[in-house]
């Protein structure tokens, strides 16, 4: 549902992508997205998905980021290509890409359903000829 791509620190070129919220980032072990990075925090973010609204970032108590080079100063709302800083740590926010269910069974059905037409034509004109 939502990627989060990290730009710079130790984790840079890697992305991390998740389905559940709320999503904790810092550098505790609690923390669902966790990052060592100089000048981040044990609780630094969490984002949640607020249903109708989109999905909101908040910064933790006394603790800095911004989004788009905007201090987060209250709870915000995250738009897809995003860039949030925390520390040393630059994060980009995209939405994930999405999966598509498997088809195995419903294309299985339509051949089965294909053959079966195709083969009462085939008795009818056996009929219809004799």
């Amino acid at each position: 549902m939502v990627e989060l791509k990290i730009l710079s620190g130790n984790k840079a070129g890697t992305s991390w992508v998740t389905r559940r919220f709320p999503v904790r980032i810092g550098r505790s072990a609690q923390s669902d997205l966790r990052l060592d990075d100089a000048g981040v925090w044990d609780q630094h973010l969490r984002l949640d998905l607020r249903r109708g609204e989109g999905f909101v970032l908040r910064a933790e108590t006394d603790a800095l980021a911004t989004i788009n080079s905007q201090t987060v100063a209250e709870p915000i709302l995250v738009r897809n290509g995003d860039r949030i800083a925390i520390g040393a740590a630059r994060i980009q926010f995209w939405l994930a890409s999405p999966r598509q269910r498997g088809l195995a069974f419903r294309e299985w059905l339509t051949w089965l359903g294909i053959g079966v037409v195709t083969l009462s034509q085939l008795v009818l004109i056996y009929f219809v000829l004799d």
